[in-house]
């Protein structure tokens, strides 16, 4: 290709969203990894699109809420540039209420989110018997139903905004020059590079392992959250379980007993799961960034260079408005960052 308007580093969902969002703009995308695409966390299975409860509204909920309304048409039109699936799917998401204190405090945060969610989502209560065939049990006989969530399949959605990148006439290498803008997604080692060139710490790697079954819910079944575990149905007809969030582990890459103890936790949960064949056990580092927020925008004193990292636990839910305004920054000069996302100079 000519020359690169912006090289990206890193091909998981930061780098790879960004790069289809420059792309659509008209520029020329290199995207270079090292690994290939979504090697690291991006390379998961889980894809829970959820967003934090509409409460104690601050600018990560509101940037995450923009993000979720966004990804409505990001996601269709990343299959439509590319021809392939992302497993995107606005399917909403339910969870049980446990007793009547937690009932009213979900009384309390439908009406927060008929305000705050202006009308483009809901979260409602409704009984148990009129939430389908995939719904938990409840104690109380209510169930959390919210329609901001949605599924993807991470793995597929990196492959889908790689396949888009190079329809849009980018390109996705192992190694290459570093051209024009250059965008740092790289994940936990790209934390630790931010952290040694800043002098304090900027975030670390936490290790997550997942679980996915030939459980087929349905094409529109909704995800499930109960007790700390996330059941997402995905479109192809398995069932993702996750995850385990660990920051002291002995292999990054290896699943162990924490994910038997996950497994063993989810059947009791959902018991007609339990005999579903497992496909696929799966385990991997997540950046997670000491404010707990993703670190985007301009590095500071080096002139030209950007970084989007510190998706964690929401990157791929974060990923269609972190790919706008990283676009809006690099190519416009205009920075809509929210201010807890900005990495202060050394």
């Amino acid at each position: 290709m000519a020359i690169a308007d912006v090289t990206i580093l890193g091909a998981g969902v930061f780098g790879l969203a960004c790069g289809f969002e420059a792309a659509r703009r008209g520029a020329r995308v290199r995207v270079i990894d090292p690994h290939g695409v979504g090697a690291g966390a991006s390379g998961g299975i889980v894809g829970a699109l959820a967003p934090h409860v509409p409460e104690r509204w601050n600018d990560k909920k509101a940037f995450q809420f923009a993000s979720l309304i966004a990804a409505r048409s990001f996601w269709p039109a990343v299959e439509a540039a590319g021809g392939r699936a992302s497993g995107y799917g606005a399917t909403g998401r339910l969870q049980p209420v446990a007793n009547e204190r937690a009932l009213l405090r979900a009384q309390a945060r439908a009406a927060e989110a008929a305000d705050l969610w202006q009308g483009k989502a809901h979260w409602q209560l409704i009984k148990v018997e009129a939430a389908g065939g995939f719904a938990p049990a409840s104690t109380s006989g209510w169930i959390i139903h919210d329609t901001l969530s949605a599924r993807i399949h991470p793995r597929q959605a990196c492959h889908a905004l790689a396949a888009a990148i190079a329809a849009l006439g980018g390109e996705i290498v192992t190694e290459g020059k570093h051209e024009g803008r250059i965008l740092h997604a790289t994940g936990a080692a790209g934390l630790a590079d931010l952290g040694a060139a800043l002098g304090r710490p900027m975030g670390s790697a936490e290790k997550g392992q997942a679980l996915l079954l030939a459980y087929d819910a349905g094409p529109r079944a909704p995800q499930v959250f109960v007790d700390g575990v996330h059941f997402i149905p995905h479109a192809d007809g398995s069932l993702a379980i996750g995850s385990t969030s660990e920051r002291a582990y002995q292999s990054p890459d290896r699943t162990d007993h924490l994910l038997d103890a996950l497994a063993d936790k989810a059947r009791a949960l959902m018991p007609h799961i339990a005999g579903a064949e497992v496909l696929e056990r799966w385990a991997g580092l997540r950046p997670r960034a000491t404010s707990r927020a993703p670190l985007l925008g301009a590095w500071p004193d080096r002139a030209g260079h950007f970084i989007a990292n510190g998706g964690f636990k929401i990157g791929f839910g974060m990923a269609p408005r972190v790919a706008q305004v990283m676009a809006d920054l690099m190519f416009d000069g205009h920075d809509a960052i929210p201010a807890e996302f900005r990495i202060a100079p050394a």
